[in-house]
């Protein structure tokens, strides 16, 4: 790891490309967390995480992709599964290392892009994204989507919880299930098995904000389908000998 010392003050993003929140705000993601919780960090896990848990919806190795502080990863690690949480915020990363050990639960968290997720050299089975979809803008949701679909194995399961542009009292960055669709379709490798409402929770609102909980199936782009080899002709084309 090269050495980190005066880094923030000299690149603030740590060599990387800064996001369009980041750009917008002018800081950091990491700015969000040293003068006490961000607005989304309830200190408990997303319900809607909780109840796909509880029904059976993580299996296997777990991504969640912009961690925070750990919540919804720590209730996941909790349930026996393997997990690793990654952030660009190094500051939530240590908050969510200190909450593990608190808690005596085995957990991973690393510093990642969430846009060059390659880079983890990690495949998994489930990947949460929870709110961390909406913090993107249009342009760079295609290269977040082939992120995703670089780490997760064919077949594997991404759930999606996002704040919804349905309702009163949306959150900031709302998405319209027509802007899921249009990330997530097969032409970039993935099928929607589902869009729901859904509520987020955060410290700003009493009864959490509008919200969409997508599940979405990894699946092979056309180009990543191998040529079918053609098999022997019927006996009627075989030439004559």
């Amino acid at each position: 790891m090269p050495e980190r010392s005066g880094t923030l003050a000299d690149d603030p993003f740590s060599g990387r490309h800064p996001t369009s929140h980041e750009r917008m705000t002018g800081v950091p993601w990491d700015v969000s967390y040293h003068d006490g919780p961000a607005p989304w960090d309830i200190g408990r896990p997303q319900p809607a995480v909780v109840r796909a848990a509880a029904e059976g919806g993580f299996a296997g190795a777990v991504l969640d992709a912009g961690c925070g502080t750990g919540e919804n990863a720590l209730h996941l690690a909790s349930l026996g599964l393997p997990v690793l949480g990654v952030d660009v915020a190094e500051t939530a990363l240590a908050i969510a290392r200190a909450k593990a050990d608190d808690r005596g639960i085995e957990v991973d968290f690393a510093a990642a892009d969430a846009l060059r997720l390659e880079r983890l050299g990690r495949r998994f089975e489930t990947v949460l994204d929870c709110g961390l979809f909406h913090t993107f803008d249009a342009d760079e949701r295609l290269g977040y989507v082939a992120s995703l679909a670089s780490v997760i194995e064919h077949d594997g399961t991404l759930y999606v919880l996002c704040f919804s542009d349905d309702g009163p009292d949306t959150g900031p960055h709302p998405v319209s299930r027509d802007e899921l669709r249009a990330a997530f379709n097969p032409g970039t490798g993935w099928n929607v098995a589902a869009i729901e409402p859904d509520r987020v929770l955060t410290r700003y609102h009493d009864d959490g904000a509008p919200a969409w909980f997508a599940t979405l199936n990894r699946i092979q782009r056309q180009l990543e389908r191998q040529p079918v080899e053609p098999g022997p002709p019927p006996r009627s084309q075989r030439p004559c000998r």
